[in-house]
């Protein structure tokens, strides 16, 4: 019987391209009062067991207990991984769920995630058969109590459709790249919410640069004595996303949580999502 669902985040503090800092800064996450932590176990871009030893220094230290913080890791095709596996290539790709959510629990020194994440199906194009047989491989985790939660990660909305339409159990969380251009992944967000699917959003900052850039941002966050990271936390939020940040910056970890804080007048949420065009 899986125990109770965790309680949702209002932030996510990601890892990912870290390398060496990972510990540091997966403390100083928590230090700066981040509760949410987003890893894969894909060594390629992650340091899963760095993410687990700034844990352990955080509980050390006293700053928080397990139950105090979300956790959330990703399942990732060898397609996605370098010749650092967490599994046995041989294997069914059941049993590479199987090995690396183990793997994932040793490496972050726990018997549960809150939430295991497919990072990216099989194809680009469409959900394969691969990914029904993983997905149903991390149901099964789920109903074991290895995780709370499942989710999927660089997903289309071509391909939510068709597991929809495939009466797949729909996932708790997608979490996707989101673009401006494409204006911040709005088709995707709008199946998520009708389907009570929480949307999370990563790249928010490095995906749109021109954006941060523009003057009409710039004048939006003096306004409101926000920097325009903060503004796009903000926007990201009252549009209905939980947002993911992976700085390295103490100061911009202090900030982005204070853009919690904000909120925007619907006319400045339709003016930045018009300069996102």
């Amino acid at each position: 019987m899986p125990n109770a669902q965790p309680a949702i985040p209002d932030f996510l503090y990601g890892t990912a391209w870290k390398e060496d800092r990972t510990a540091a800064l997966t403390e100083l996450a928590i230090r700066s009062g981040f509760r949410a932590i987003d890893t894969a176990n894909q060594r390629k871009h992650y340091f899963e067991a760095a993410v687990g030893e700034g844990l352990a220094a955080a509980y050390r230290a006293g700053l928080v207990t397990r139950a105090d913080l979300f956790l959330q890791t990703k399942f990732t095709y060898q397609d996605g991984q370098d010749d650092r596996l967490p599994y046995d290539p041989a294997a069914a790709l059941s049993v590479h769920v199987a090995q690396s959510m183990a793997s994932s629990l040793h490496h972050l020194c726990t018997d549960h995630v809150d939430s295991l994440v497919l990072h990216g199906p099989a194809s680009h194009s469409h959900w394969t058969t691969d990914d029904f047989e993983t997905w149903q491989a991390m149901i099964k985790e789920r109903d074991a109590g290895r995780t709370r939660l499942l989710g999927l990660s660089n997903i289309s909305l071509a391909q939510l459709q068709q597991m929809a339409r495939a009466h797949a159990e729909p996932p708790a969380f997608v979490q996707n790249r989101c673009y401006a251009i494409r204006g911040w992944d709005r088709e995707v967000r709008a199946f998520c919410r009708e389907r009570n699917i929480i949307y999370q959003g990563f790249s928010l900052l490095t995906a749109n640069r021109q954006v941060l850039g523009h003057p009409t941002i710039a004048a939006l966050a003096a306004e409101i004595n926000a920097t325009p990271a903060q503004l796009i936390f903000a926007f990201a939020r009252q549009i209905g996303m939980l947002p993911l940040t992976g700085t390295s910056s103490a100061d911009h970890m202090q900030q982005d949580l204070a853009s919690l804080e904000i909120t925007l007048s619907p006319d400045a949420v339709r003016t930045i999502e018009s300069i996102a065009g």
